[in-house]
C-alpha cells in the first residue's frame, strides 16, 4: 500500500493494488501493518457503512471526542467525491479543504486525521462508503459545519439540487462554531 500526504497534516490517501478478472475485483483497503511501517498509528474501534444516492451531500461532520477520532474511509459502491477539511484552530491548514474522488473499483481510500471535518457527494447513481474510526460515537460529541459555507466554498460536484439532511441543512458555519470555541485544535 502506497500512503501519500496531502495538504492537509496527517491526511493521506491510500493506494493499493486492485485484482480484477472476468468475476470481478479484489481490494485490499486496510492493512494495519502497512500504517505501522509508515509510523501511523491507527486501531479501528468502529466500523460503519454508508449508503445514498446520486447528490447526497452527507457532512460536514467531526468529532471533539477525547481519545479523537481519526477515520479510514473507502468506497465499496458507486463512486463519490469524499471532502475532508481541515477545522483544526492553529493548524497551518485551518480552512482549507481537499477533496478526493473515490470509486468501488479504483485503488484509492482515505485516512483522515483526528480533528477534521468530513463529508461526501454521491456522482454515480448510488454509492456505499465504508469508515473505519479510531474511536467509537460518541453522540455528545459529533457535530458538524455548514457543508455550503461560503468561508470553505467546497465545490460540490452534484448534477442537481443537492440532497441533505435537516441537521447538515441547518448547521453553523466555520466562522459560528470558532467564535463558539467548538473547534478542535492542532496538536
Amino acid at each position: 500500500m502506497n500512503l501519500t500526504e496531502l495538504s492537509i497534516p496527517g491526511l493521506f490517501v491510500l493506494e493499493s493494488p486492485v485484482w480484477s478478472d472476468d468475476r470481478g475485483f479484489f481490494r485490499e483497503w486496510f492493512k494495519l501493518g502497512d500504517f505501522e511501517a509508515q509510523g501511523l498509528d491507527f486501531h479501528a474501534r468502529q466500523a460503519n457503512l454508508s449508503m445514498s444516492k446520486r447528490n447526497v451531500v452527507r457532512g460536514l461532520h467531526y468529532s471533539l471526542a477525547p481519545e479523537g477520532q481519526a477515520k479510514v474511509v473507502t468506497c465499496v459502491f458507486g463512486e463519490l467525491d469524499d471532502v475532508i477539511v481541515d477545522v483544526r484552530v492553529d493548524s497551518p491548514s485551518f480552512g482549507r479543504y481537499e477533496m478526493v474522488h473515490l470509486a468501488a473499483n479504483d485503488v484509492r481510500s482515505v485516512l483522515l486525521p483526528a480533528g477534521v471535518a468530513h463529508g461526501f457527494c454521491v456522482t454515480s447513481e448510488a454509492a456505499a462508503l465504508s469508515y473505519l474510526l479510531s474511536s467509537p460515537f460518541n453522540a455528545k460529541a459529533e457535530l458538524e459545519i455548514d457543508p455550503f459555507d461560503p468561508q470553505i466554498n467546497v465545490p460540490w460536484s452534484i448534477s442537481g439540487e443537492a440532497i441533505v439532511s435537516p441537521k447538515d441543512a441547518a448547521a453553523p458555519s466555520l466562522a459560528a462554531r470558532l467564535a463558539s470555541n467548538e473547534l478542535p485544535h492542532f496538536n
